[in-house]
């Protein structure tokens, strides 16, 4: 007898909450409201400032108040004092599924990706050559991309999510100055997330001047959930999805 049509998992995400030193509760109405339209709750990074325990304490304040599943990734604001594993310890005690080569399958959907890194988009993506501080830097980016597609690729659900921090097409950076396009992601995150058709979501952050969606080459629907994108589309602090 053939199965009926699988049910879908409501995602909400949210990015670049940046709660400080002196943030208290800032963000507590979210966290609390957020069950109400969601089955999961996707963090995708600069969830601090500068990755300061006293940021994360405070942050995790409001996260208590979360009651469905978390998964999230850093971003480049939570490796500015120069502890991201500490961040990362923090968060994944709170609760938070944290995706840095690893992957988490919730109610039949999986999650994988992690922070990425920059380089550029399409033709314009630096390539590996000349001085050896630039090919550092792209091995740097080379390397993160590898690791999100390990983490891919230990999944076998047929519905995948990937989170992300810096934007894997250049779609959803479109209305930040074009001089920082390059610094913003990079089209290696989207070549892996092309290599694997059980991913149907792909979400990021940190184009706070970005625009809200996107298409990989394959046309994977991307999303842009910085928390200021998000409040150009109205008041809710994060967005929906169905997986």
């Amino acid at each position: 007898m053939e199965s009926g049509p699988k049910k879908k998992l409501r995602v909400a995400a949210v990015a670049d909450l940046h709660v400080g030193e002196t943030s208290h509760r800032a963000y507590r109405d979210l966290f609390d409201r957020v069950h109400e339209d969601a089955d999961v709750l996707c963090l995708c990074g600069d969830l601090v400032n500068f990755g300061k325990t006293v940021e994360v304490e405070n942050l995790l304040e409001d996260l208590r108040a979360c009651r469905i599943p978390m998964v999230g990734v850093l971003g480049n604001h939570e490796h500015e004092c120069g502890q991201p594993l500490e961040v990362s310890r923090m968060l994944t005690d709170a609760g938070v599924k944290m995706l840095t080569g690893e992957a988490y399958e919730i109610d039949g959907v999986g999650f994988a990706g992690g922070k990425g890194f920059v380089g550029g988009f399409g033709r314009y993506m630096l390539s590996s050559f000349g001085e050896a501080s630039v090919k550092t830097f792209v091995n740097e980016a080379v390397e993160d991309a590898n690791l999100i597609e390990n983490s891919i690729r230990t999944l076998r659900t047929e519905r995948s999510v990937v989170l992300l921090h810096y934007a894997p097409v250049v779609d959803t950076v479109i209305g930040e100055p074009p001089e920082i396009h390059a610094f913003l992601g990079s089209s290696r995150l989207a070549e892996v997330v092309d290599r694997y058709e059980n991913v149907k979501l792909v979400l990021h952050g940190h184009a706070h001047r970005g625009a809200p969606e996107g298409r990989t080459a394959r046309g994977v629907p991307v999303y842009n959930v910085a928390l200021p994108v998000l409040r150009t589309l109205g008041d809710t602090p994060y967005r929906v999805f169905e997986v």
